[in-house]
């Protein structure tokens, strides 16, 4: 069932701040399309925040936007990688 299957890391740490992963051949099982849900929402939320960040914040404004742009490609090629 797991073979070939890659952990994925979820978008919510354990009780003790350790990071949590997911080993499912199912990308559409429950855990899965709530971490898909989730990890949208903090997307969402971090392209918000670029609109708030003040011009003193130049250089916080410019790695979280680095970040953003970064994690949308990663989604992007992920998703023609599974088509």
């Amino acid at each position: 069932m797991f073979d070939g299957s890659p952990w994925r890391l979820l978008p919510w740490t354990g009780p003790d701040g350790q990071p949590c992963y997911l080993h499912t051949d199912n990308p559409e099982s429950r855990l899965s399309m709530l971490a898909d849900d989730i990890e949208e929402q903090i997307l969402a939320a971090a392209e918000l925040l670029l609109d708030e960040v003040t011009a003193e914040s130049r250089v916080l404004r410019l790695a979280l936007r680095d970040v953003v742009r970064i994690a949308v490609s990663r989604g992007d090629r992920l998703a023609e990688y599974e088509e």
